[in-house]
């Protein structure tokens, strides 16, 4: 884990917070997709509060860490996390998908502070961030470069000539993480298009491989301090998530994949939430010893 950064403890019930925004956002959008946002909602807390080198008051600060979205049906997790995290108001999210917002069902660039790529056509973003993460190495900088991908999305051959590519130009700068949820809209990706053994495949393309339970907080920051280690190859952290996470009734259900609440389970899924949040407050930090409500690590 790393250290001098937030504790697991607040970034636990930051992620909480981030899952109800996610909740409430796709309510009022009527439409949108429930379970990958909120499997993935640890990895995106680690990444926005802990890991990368973000500057919401300067969003576009040439400092910045680059995060690319592949899988950008998954935007309400960005969206939420950069709310959190100060981007833009919270209440903002809200107009997910509405007319006229700049939080559309999938990312353009530069529609809110923090979004870095449109992402639409799957299997593209994995090209996008191979071009960020070499245009950066011929150009001195040293940003970090990273790309968030589904499962499914890999289904197609653009993803793999990129994978080549990458490992060709030994983008070390770029880190890849995959949800690992075994979800798509049509089902189960083992009956889809089967893709294990999906670690020796990246193997076999020249990446560095880390696999992780990506619902574990303490596991996905040793990942990506693993990955920043990593010289001469790119790195792809597998995440094995729970689609759904966090919402009883939603996990593990691929039919969530692209359906959003109606009220009722709304209110369901708030409630148990926040029963989850109130459990995460009464914690003692390790690291100060208060209650990570008020925990200032």
């Amino acid at each position: 884990m790393q250290k001098g950064k937030t504790s697991v403890h607040k970034l636990n019930l930051i992620a909480n917070s981030i899952r109800q925004e996610i909740i409430k956002s796709l309510l009022s959008a009527k439409s949108g997709h429930s379970a990958g946002p909120l499997g993935m909602t640890d990895v995106y807390t680690a990444l926005y509060f802990s890991v990368m080198k973000t500057f919401p008051g300067d969003p576009w600060s040439d400092k910045r860490d680059r995060m690319i979205i592949s899988n950008g049906h998954i935007c309400p997790v960005l969206y939420a996390t950069l709310a959190v995290r100060g981007y833009f108001p919270v209440n903002e999210l809200k107009t997910l998908r509405h007319l006229g917002s700049r939080l559309q069902g999938h990312p353009h660039k530069h529609g809110a502070p923090g979004i870095e790529n449109p992402a639409g056509p799957l299997g593209q973003g994995i090209s996008m961030a191979c071009g960020a993460a070499l245009s950066a190495k011929m150009d001195g900088k040293k940003h970090t470069v990273y790309v968030s991908m589904g499962d499914g999305e890999i289904n197609e051959g653009q993803a793999w000539e990129a994978f080549l590519f990458a490992a060709k130009y030994k983008l070390d700068n770029l880190v890849g993480f995959l949800d690992r949820n075994y979800i798509q809209i049509d089902g189960d990706t083992r009956e889809v298009m089967p893709l294990d053994p999906l670690d020796k495949k990246f193997e076999s393309f020249g990446w560095h491989v880390i696999e992780i339970d990506a619902n574990d907080m303490e596991e996905v920051l040793d990942a990506f301090a693993e990955a920043a280690k990593i010289k001469g190859k790119p790195t792809l952290i597998m995440c094995n998530t729970v689609p759904g996470k966090g919402v009883s009734f939603m996990e593990g259900d691929y039919h969530w994949h692209g359906m959003p609440p109606d009220e009722e389970q709304a209110k369901k899924a708030l409630d148990e939430l926040g029963r989850e949040q109130k459990k995460l407050e009464n914690v003692q930090c390790k690291g100060c010893g208060k209650q990570v409500k008020g925990c200032e690590c």
